[in-house]
């Protein structure tokens, strides 16, 4: 288990600092904003010189706030989540010039992700500063995630998310703030009120004027206002939200006001919605000048401050001819960090056994590898809708009994918010690489898509990171039909999650594959996502005998029936139909072979490749619809890959194009079944 320190209370020494600066404090925060500003202005030039940096959201107007945040945070104790406008956040919280101009022209060295993200996008998790992505104020839920675990494990650390004010908007971000709450975690967020969203004036976004008092009814969350142009104000408020959130008694928001001297960014012309006036009166409010004044009136020197203008200049040059000179990306390496590879079995392979013994359900299977694996691993937690009732474990029961096993602060229930489910267990894997969290994403696989973008970030924050990190999240979803499920109960989906690079697709068929991956799924880096298919969960031919430890490798298919005529290519459900459809064709004198295929993404390209060399004809069996599912996918490797040895076209059968009836006259007519399967195989067999 994870190291649980004890948690240090609060201090005053922020506050302090801030009440009463000394000369050496002043020359730091001026060396600080003027560094800061310096390489703000410089930016757009390299665009200009197509150099780099194409992406510029500038920081001038929230100097106050950003150094005060930035100066708050503690390398390599804190953990930071910076927005895309908080430059001079990050430089005050130990990014070096270069390593800003690093990210800015997108160099291999650059700390945040080696080039492979978006300009503007500083981060250095080395020090705890996160690599974010560009969807605005979605990391709120990672943070809330990463506080969720700092609490846990009685860290000394505190968590900072950075963002607009406008990002408030977003129903994740109110999902991250009401978790944070109910939860009373140390997350501090900064929020900077610039009056814009791009080009959308605040008044566009809700009712008041201040949208903190949205959230003024929150209990736990305390609510700090401060002029964000203002260095010692802000100082003030960020003090005291850490000093709140060291009690233990909840998060705190500060809520900094601030102005937007420029445009939103570099591909934006902000005087086509601001006149002359209002462009005029942002840029009288610029901060850099005004804490100039500051630092003369009290106790420093022209000449000191001349000094200091003069050595950030030529810092800036250094750190520019630096950056100049540091390696691009190579294209050779664009394949690199895309997924962790998955653990694999010394005892199991290939994913296969002969075990002797009493089959059991796939729930039971599910049930019981989980609570084997959370004795293995004391840093396993599992959350979701359903998932700790004493009496129930999820709404088909497979962590029924974990609770009382293994304890409410390791197995809970979650709002009702799959987009907080899937992001908190993101952040929350944050912490410790020895950390894996399995969700229960949706109760149903249908209800997933509020979690849509939660899911792509964990698809790319493996590769965008640079390998620096990646989610170590098992995301459980019950998929597909025949239960008389209807709409929202019924579907399928993964046509839409194989095409993500970067998350693992797997469906199994049997007891023992679903015992085996999912232990597969616990042991490894990375994001899996794992459909049950819950037509199969207590269905008699579904049952199979689990060995100890088993364990199914990802991208390792599985012949389940040896055959010479015809390849079925089937996952999930459909695989039993094909075995049906295969001992009926046995009987008319044809030969099929059925590959349960069990992983979708990684795919057994070579297994599929040494079936159809040897039957010459193919047939692909799922039960999402035909048209758009990963069937054509299938079908279009087997054309390119197989055409010289095909002796007949690609035949493929699913569910019709249309959504699933609640009726089951309806739900039969959709979906495909045993008798579906063998007309079709017959179908490429007489071709």
């Amino acid at each position: 288990m994870l190291e649980t320190p004890t948690l240090v209370k609060a201090t005053q020494n922020e506050l302090e600092a801030a009440a009463s600066p000394s000369r050496e404090d002043l020359c730091h925060w001026y060396e600080l904003m003027h560094l800061g500003r310096l390489l703000d202005d410089k930016a757009p030039n390299y665009l200009k010189q197509a150099i780099g940096w194409s992406y510029h959201a500038p920081c001038a107007g929230h100097d106050g706030i950003q150094l005060a945040a930035g100066l708050a945070f503690r390398a390599g104790q804190d953990f930071l989540f910076p927005y895309y406008r908080d430059m001079m956040t990050c430089l005050a919280a130990g990014l070096t010039p270069e390593e800003i101009i690093l990210n800015g022209i997108s160099k291999a060295t650059d700390p945040a992700s080696g080039g492979r993200h978006m300009s503007n996008h500083f981060a250095k998790p080395a020090i705890g500063i996160q690599n974010v992505s560009s969807l605005t104020g979605n990391h709120t839920q990672h943070a809330v995630g990463l506080a969720r675990a700092v609490k846990y494990y009685g860290r000394d650390s505190v968590v900072f998310c950075s963002q607009g004010e406008s990002s408030l908007s977003e129903g994740y971000c109110s999902e991250s703030i009401n978790g944070a709450d109910r939860e009373q975690l140390p997350v501090v967020f900064i929020v900077q009120d610039n009056g814009y969203g791009i080009s959308v004036p605040k008044r566009d976004q809700s009712a008041n004027a201040q949208i903190c008092d949205n959230f003024s009814g929150y209990p736990n969350l305390k609510i700090i206002k401060c002029d964000g142009l203002d260095l010692l104000d802000s100082m003030r408020a960020v003090a005291e939200a850490i000093a709140y959130v060291r009690t233990g008694q909840g998060p705190a928001m500060v809520y900094a006001m601030c102005v937007r001297i420029g445009s939103h960014s570099n591909s934006d012309r902000h005087e086509l919605y601001r006149d002359d006036a209002e462009r005029a009166e942002a840029k009288a409010k610029d901060p850099l000048p005004k804490f100039r004044a500051y630092c003369l009136a009290h106790g420093l020197g022209e000449d000191e401050l001349k000094a200091i203008e003069t050595e950030n200049q030529a810092r800036y040059l250094a750190a520019h001819d630096q950056a100049m000179a540091a390696p691009n990306p190579d294209p050779a390496t664009i394949h690199d960090f895309v997924i962790p590879e998955g653990w694999i079995s010394a005892q199991y392979p290939d994913g296969t056994h002969h075990a002797e013994g009493s089959p059991i359900s796939v729930i039971t299977a599910l049930n019981q590898t989980l609570k084997e694996e959370f004795r293995l691993n004391p840093d396993t937690f599992i959350w979701g809708q359903d998932m700790a009732n004493k009496e129930k474990g999820g709404i088909f029961n497979v962590s029924k009994g974990m609770q009382q096993e293994f304890g409410e602060k390791r197995v809970f229930n979650a709002p009702i918010a799959e987009d907080f489910i899937v992001g908190t267990a993101n952040g929350f894997s944050r912490l410790d690489d020895k950390i894996r969290v399995v969700v229960e994403g949706a109760e149903f696989a249908d209800y997933i898509w509020p979690a849509a973008e939660q899911i792509v970030e964990c698809s790319h924050d493996y590769w965008r990171s640079n390998g620096q990190f990646a989610p170590n999240v098992t995301i459980r979803l019950a998929s597909g039909g025949y239960i008389g499920g209807g709409l929202y109960h019924s579907q399928n989906v993964e046509g839409w999650l194989t095409t993500l690079p970067g998350i693992r697709v797997v469906v199994p068929a049997f007891a023992d594959d679903a015992a085996g991956l999912l232990r597969t799924a616990l042991r490894s880096r990375g994001t899996t996502l794992y459909l049950e298919p819950k037509f199969l969960y207590n269905a008699k031919m579904a049952h199979a005998v689990v060995p100890p430890d088993f364990a199914v490798p990802f991208g390792k298919a599985r012949v389940r029936r040896e055959g010479t005529d015809l390849t079925i290519l089937a996952y999930g459900t459909p695989v039993h139909f094909a075995l049906d459809a295969a001992a009926k064709l046995e009987k008319e004198g044809k030969s099929a072979e059925v590959i349960d295929l069990r992983s979708l993404s990684p795919l057994d390209l070579p297994a599929i490749l040494k079936s159809v060399k040897k039957t010459h004809r193919v047939l692909i069996a799922h039960e999402d619809k035909v048209f758009g599912g990963f069937g054509g996918e299938l079908a279009a490797i087997c054309a390119s890959e197989c055409f010289v040895w095909l002796d007949a076209p690609v035949e493929r059968v699913g569910s019709e194009f249309t959504p699933v009836g609640f009726n089951r006259i309806l739900e039969r007519a959709i979906l495909p079944n045993a008798d579906k399967v063998l007309a079709a195989a017959r179908k490429v067999l007489a071709f």
